[in-house]
């Protein structure tokens, strides 16, 4: 009975490690296909007249703009100037010691460079999730629910998906201009891959959830 068990155990490990490593197989597959998916989202412009253009947040150092925000916002002028769309819908929050939310400097730089306040709207999340979950409304209670996405190639595809869900049809304009290129872009399309894989299975606003409570960096 002794080495019976023994074989029976043994043969329930294997079993085991076998369903493991399957498992294991097709997260990496599941990665592997979210990950080219991002990609070749990255690789899309498709301007087209539209309600609005959605330009998603990025850092600000006391009301100017960070590089990686002002190619967004350029490529938003771009498009605003080339009649695509007459409304800007600038998103981003700030953190405690700032005096500008990442919204307000990007209203400052449009608004400078010739786009009327009244084209200009504001919504301040403090992360993808939140800034389109306060922008949709505003979008939507005006009509305009085709909207064009504006931000880093990396970030096109999390930031449709999350205007997609909440109600919006949107169309993928990231900015040609980006300051992070090359083999740097790489960590960026690697957490993006986790971000949007995560916010399928838990839903996106289960993971900016996790963003503001357990710190998860999926801004």
């Amino acid at each position: 009975m002794g080495i019976l068990g023994a074989l029976t155990g043994l043969r329930l490990l294997r079993r085991i490690l076998r369903m493991l490593l399957w498992l294991a197989v097709a997260v990496v597959v599941y990665l592997v296909v979210t990950g080219v998916q991002v990609w070749l989202t990255s690789r899309r412009y498709d301007p087209r007249p539209a309600g609005a253009i959605l330009v998603m947040g990025a850092a600000q150092y006391n009301g100017v703009p960070s590089p990686d925000l002002a190619a967004r916002l350029d490529e938003a002028l771009v498009l605003w100037r080339s009649g695509d769309a007459r409304t800007v819908m600038v998103t981003g929050g700030k953190e405690s010691a700032d005096r500008f939310t990442e919204a307000e400097a990007s209203a400052r730089y449009l608004e400078a460079r010739g786009v009327g306040t009244g084209a200009v709207l504001e919504a301040t999340g403090r992360d993808t999730w939140q800034s389109i979950d306060l922008a949709a409304p505003q979008l939507l209670s005006r009509g305009d629910r085709t909207v064009l996405v504006v931000t880093d190639p990396f970030h096109e595809y999390r930031s449709m998906a999350i205007g997609t869900q909440l109600g919006l049809v949107t169309y993928p304009t990231p900015t040609r201009t980006s300051p992070i290129r090359g083999w740097s872009t790489v960590p960026y399309f690697a957490k993006e891959a986790i971000g949007v894989a995560l916010g399928r299975i838990i839903g996106y606003d289960h993971l900016s959830w996790l963003h503001d409570q357990v710190g998860v960096c999926m801004s």
